[in-house]
């Protein structure tokens, strides 16, 4: 299967690793992984915040670069990203696009996954040959638990890693409170959140906290680095590539 790579904005300029990670985790399925070079920002940003006609240039630069008909499905290591692609771009076409465009956003977005879903839903792969030896806790996203509605996928893939000691995150289903722009202009609340989600992260005893979603992790291994709790965050990606030894991020 030929294979695009969305890295999205987080990860192309602050985490490289979990777009290296899924590139290699592809390959060694047997994919043939591309990245095209014309990909920006996908939009959310900008229909989030609420300037949906600014968002139209990526919407249409998304549908023009992954519409290719050589790309048998595009995967993105982040379930916002993927559910602004699956559920937003169609929005911004329907209201200030054209016909030619809506009819590509439904092609592309037709074949955009997260990860985790595109490992078990596509490919029918739960167990990817990965070995993580260490004491690991899930949270699972709000995009990708409401929006794309994942489900327990990155739980069934990260339950077949080899060594690895996965525990239950006590309220996992809680948000961690960043979302995007409401950690900046509801800075207090956006806090209040994160202290919940660190102290039920702490009761676990995990050495590292995994998402799918790297916006998360920033903002939950933040906390982590402020408060000095002695865990790490690492995306799902990077525990899936990892074979002999892990890849962690800094």
């Amino acid at each position: 299967m030929r294979v695009a790579l969305f890295a999205t904005c987080l990860g192309d300029t602050l985490f490289p690793g979990a777009v290296k990670a899924t590139a290699l985790l592809l390959a060694r399925l047997g994919h043939d992984v591309v990245f095209p070079p014309g990909q920006t920002c996908c939009g959310q940003m900008h229909v989030n915040t609420g300037y949906q006609p600014d968002a139209l240039p990526l919407v249409r630069n998304y549908a023009d670069t992954f519409g290719d008909p050589s790309i048998d499905a595009v995967v993105v290591p982040s379930g916002s990203c993927a559910g602004s692609v699956r559920h937003q771009h169609e929005i911004v076409a329907g209201r200030y696009g054209d016909a030619a465009l809506r009819g590509k956003v439904d092609t592309v977005k037709a074949k955009t996954y997260e990860l985790s879903e595109f490992l078990v839903d596509v490919l029918g792969v739960t167990d990817v040959g990965a070995r993580y030896p260490h004491r690991v806790t899930y949270h699972p996203t709000c995009h990708s638990l409401r929006m794309l509605r994942v489900g327990d996928k990155p739980l069934q893939l990260l339950r077949n890693v080899r060594d690895i000691d996965l525990v239950e995150l006590p309220e996992a289903d809680s948000c961690c409170g960043f979302g995007g722009t409401f950690a900046i202009k509801n800075a207090e609340t956006s806090t209040a959140m994160l202290s919940d989600k660190l102290r039920n992260i702490a009761a676990t005893g995990a050495e590292y906290c995994t998402a799918g979603d790297s916006s998360c992790l920033m903002h939950i291994g933040g906390g982590m680095s402020r408060l000095k709790t002695g865990g790490r965050t690492v995306h799902l990606a990077e525990i899936l590539a990892s074979v002999d030894a892990p890849v962690v991020t800094a």
